[in-house]
């Protein structure tokens, strides 16, 4: 604009000096040259100040794009982000379904991050945590927002009672299953209560072990093959062309990477309440090439979460996938009122889970009938499984539930 100013005094000083030196017979011709520069000098003002706009809108636009870029990093890439605000359009608080907006705790060098940085992911009231190498935990509240001096001894004393309990729960962990039953009943677990359902699969342990073998022993029960499931769960999403897809209770990821992998969806959410399960899942992703490429264009997050409490926004995604979970979800009326409420209406539901005679063979196989009927949920028949769903919000005429082999049931529910 200073240069501007002083092209525009340059062309008057040398106007004036003109009307100073020509004659006044030449004065009308003078003027109207005169004239004719001061509407090119107006006409190069108007264009130069629309260049300006036009650059300011650009570097706006190189600022938004640089910010989609950065919440990209940590989940809210593409639709389901607003740059404006890095609000998640998808994911919430899991109590009160309040927005959540993700702020970055470190720093991203060059733009990009091979390690990983902290994240922190607000509501109003509430703060969780989660790095972008591994997984967001809206399970436990990191900080609760809005404390004041009077409250900081309190506030104190809670967050160090969390991190007691967080590294309890860890140690935890690392027991077996039945050597946690047995401790618990005797008093020396007494941090949380200690529920095989829901517990079970946070062992190391049994995440490290779930894919290789764990889960292709479910062939016995009439499990067809993670490949074959996922081209039904595919096929059944198809005429839905959804955006995005939940992978509940994904473990260690065996479907979340194929979902992902498909390129078929603009974002994939693998769910899961087991820590363990989930790095199992973030060291597979991170092994896969075919995820980290240039070729992969789908959005891959990790949650940790609680099915009967899922930290999404009612009716904001497009199709939900569980598989080989059912049975392991404690509260199973909670669990599928969640799901139904996060579905959009015309949304779909795949699931599969096993009948009561698959537990009972591994009962009969190793004695252990008490911990079994403590770890799994028992469904009899299919007509069970239907009035869960009935009692979720699913239609009758919506439900398609079938028998595969002895005991792997296939649920199709459209809301």
């Amino acid at each position: 604009m200073k240069l501007l100013k002083t092209t525009i005094v340059i062309l008057s000083a040398n106007f004036a000096n003109v009307n100073a030196f020509v004659s006044q017979s030449a004065l009308s011709q003078t003027l109207s040259r005169g004239i004719l520069a001061s509407s090119d000098a107006v006409y190069a003002t108007s264009t130069l100040e629309e260049e300006v706009e036009l650059e300011t809108q650009n570097v706006d636009e190189i600022r938004r794009r640089r910010k989609l870029e950065l919440f990209g990093l940590i989940g809210t890439k593409g639709p389901n982000q607003t740059a404006e605000t890095g609000t998640d359009q998808v994911l919430a608080d899991p109590v009160t379904k309040e927005p959540l907006t993700i702020v970055v705790d470190g720093p991203l060098l060059g733009g990009q991050s091979s390690t990983g940085v902290k994240v922190s992911l607000s509501s109003p009231s509430k703060t969780y945590e989660g790095r972008t190498d591994t997984y967001y935990n809206l399970l436990r509240t990191s900080v609760e927002d809005g404390s004041t001096n009077s409250d900081e001894s309190d506030s104190s004393k809670s967050s160090t009672d969390d991190n007691i309990q967080n590294a309890m729960s860890t140690v935890r962990n690392l027991l077996p299953g039945p050597l946690q039953v047995a401790l618990a009943r005797t008093g020396l677990i007494t941090d949380t209560e200690y529920i095989p359902m829901r517990d079970l699969f946070t062992s190391p342990s049994v995440s490290f072990a779930y894919e290789r073998g764990w889960r292709q022993g479910f062939a016995s029960a009439g499990f067809p093959g993670a490949d074959e499931e996922y081209n039904m769960v595919k096929e059944y999403f198809a005429p839905l062309k959804p955006k995005t897809v939940v992978d509940m209770s994904c473990a260690t990821g065996l479907f979340t990477r194929r979902l992902a992998k498909g390129n078929d969806y603009v974002r994939v959410i693998g769910c899961d309440y087991s820590d363990a399960m989930l790095m199992e899942a973030r060291s597979r992703i991170r092994s896969d090439r075919q995820l980290l490429g240039k070729e992969s264009k789908t959005q891959l997050d990790l949650i940790r979460c609680d099915v009967g409490e899922i930290p999404m926004f009612s009716s904001s995604v497009d199709a939900l996938h569980a598989g080989a979970a059912m049975h392991c979800w404690p509260d199973l009326d909670s669990a599928l009122s969640e799901i139904y409420r996060v579905l959009k209406p015309g949304s779909r539901f795949f699931a599969s889970t096993f009948l009561a005679p698959y537990f009972r063979g591994l009962q009969n196989s190793d004695g252990s009938i008490e911990q079994q009927q403590q770890a799994f949920q028992y469904f009899e028949n299919i007509e069970i499984l239907r009035d869960l769903l009935l009692k979720a919000g699913f239609e009758k005429s919506k439900i398609q539930i079938e028998v595969l082999g002895q005991a792997c049931v296939l649920i199709k529910a459209e809301k």
